[in-house]
């Protein structure tokens, strides 16, 4: 009997209960993924007239990622990359999907499994709040896409951030009621992230939450407050910087109440957080991209390397830094990796787990694209792309201009087209965004309602 005490007391002392195991090994989940914020626009990524001690914080807390790429230079593409770790077109979101269906240019591809799917599938809760962009109508919509709760937006962009509306359309909903509440859109979308994570305190599921904003995207409008203050701290700021900073410094703030809020309730220390934005930073709104080629829309590095951070406490070396490049659709096969759900399906995200516990994966031959179809009379329904490989670029950043090629090694701003020099080098690119274009090509972009 004594050898079966002894037994019992090693089994106890040594085996954790499975309560116990459910607390440290399923972390909660939580994808922040910002709109139009620039590669500089957070200031511990290079910005001198911004205050962002909340983001700073997540850079300080985590690995930031000085080569993390958007997979296109647009909204809905990236976001359809970042819910099926797909490159946009084989998502059959190769565009903007919009209001009126002659200038949308992108249907979800129904056969994709969302990033939401497998984590439902693997026992998390499921939710999105703030701003989804894929789809305005059934099956396109959330909780048809793997989401046990949605509160947020459907819609691109807002007319107005007070009154939520897009042509005069109000695109608001909680799962599929509308809703029409009253507030600016970025302090809704933080409150009901922090709702929803106190709401999770008493569930025994961990939870994935995909926390999408509209700010920083146009229309620029920070509250007065806001923007009162940071007029006052740096007078000499041009009107049109002050607004833009005083817009992403109001964002930090949410953000902000964010974490405070899984910090309150104990699921910090067990929470993984990536921290992103959907492509460069729009020029033209007094964006920062640093000294990157151009911004949002673009081809170039401006619009698609975007300031990006992942946080995992006891599991990622706070204040650390990787010169790795990524992309966006490897959040998905990353993140199931980290919690240990199974992929039994291709994309064409990888893993970037061994980075983000300080090991290096050896794949500088990986070839990264990039693309958008978009319509009106600069594009006509066209493609713009760009392909990169060993530190080599190739683009067209116009249907109607030649192709451009870049040593990004050598030229980081890519102000010197190799293109007549470097024959070899052109040639095995074009040939890769070729294969691309035709892979894509193979998924319907439209719904079937646009069929004649």
């Amino acid at each position: 009997m004594k050898y079966i005490a002894l037994l019992i007391l090693i089994i106890v002392t040594y085996c954790p209960s499975v309560a116990q195991q459910k607390g440290t090994t399923k972390p909660n989940v939580i994808v922040i993924l910002t709109d139009d914020q620039g590669y500089y626009d957070v200031a511990a990524c290079g910005a001198t007239d911004l205050v962002t001690p909340n983001m700073d914080k997540l850079f300080h807390e985590g690995i930031k990622f000085n080569n993390f790429y958007a997979n296109s230079s647009v909204c809905s593409p990236t976001r359809a990359s970042l819910i099926t770790g797909l490159y946009p077109d084989h998502a059959g979101v190769p565009g903007v999907i919009r209001t009126h269906k002659e200038d949308s240019w992108g249907y979800l591809n129904p056969k994709a499994i969302t990033i939401a799917d497998k984590f439902r599938n693997g026992g998390y809760k499921t939710a999105i709040i703030g701003k989804w962009h894929l789809g305005l109508e059934k099956p396109n919509i959330p909780t048809m896409r793997g989401f046990d709760f949605f509160k947020g937006y459907l819609g691109d962009m807002m007319d107005d951030y007070y009154t939520h509306r897009r042509h005069n359309i109000n695109y608001m909903r909680e799962n599929e009621k509308e809703i029409d509440p009253k507030g600016h859109a970025t302090d809704l979308f933080s409150q009901w992230a922090v709702d929803y994570i106190k709401g999770q305190k008493s569930h025994e599921n961990p939870f994935f939450l995909y926390l999408a904003y509209n700010a920083p995207h146009t229309p620029i409008q920070p509250p007065e407050d806001w923007l009162e203050k940071v007029k006052k701290r740096n007078p000499n700021l041009s009107e049109k910087r002050a607004e833009l900073v005083a817009f992403i410094e109001h964002l930090d703030h949410g953000i902000g109440t964010v974490i405070d809020a899984l910090k309150t309730s104990g699921m910090y220390d067990n929470t993984i957080i990536v921290f992103t934005s959907d492509n460069g930073g729009l020029l033209r709104a007094g964006a920062n991209n640093g000294p990157l080629r151009d911004g949002k829309q673009s081809m170039y590095e401006g619009g698609l390397r975007v300031p990006t951070t992942f946080v995992w406490k006891n599991h990622i070396a706070p204040g650390t830094t990787t010169e790795y490049k990524a992309a966006t659709m490897d959040l998905y096969p990353t993140l199931l990796d980290a919690v240990g759900i199974d992929m039994t399906h291709a994309i064409d995200g990888m893993s970037i787990l061994p980075v983000l516990l300080g090991k290096e994966i050896n794949n500088k031959d990986r070839m990264l694209y990039f693309t958008r179809r978009e319509g009106n009379l600069t594009y006509r329904g066209l493609t713009i792309q760009a392909v990169e490989k060993n530190g080599w670029k190739l683009l067209q950043n116009s249907p109607f201009e030649p192709q451009e090629l870049y040593n990004l090694d050598d030229d980081p701003s890519e102000t010197t087209n190799l293109i007549e020099s470097e024959p070899e080098q052109y040639k095995m690119l074009n040939k890769l965004m070729m294969r691309q274009l035709q892979v894509g090509g193979a998924v319907p972009w439209q719904g079937p309602e646009t069929k004649p």
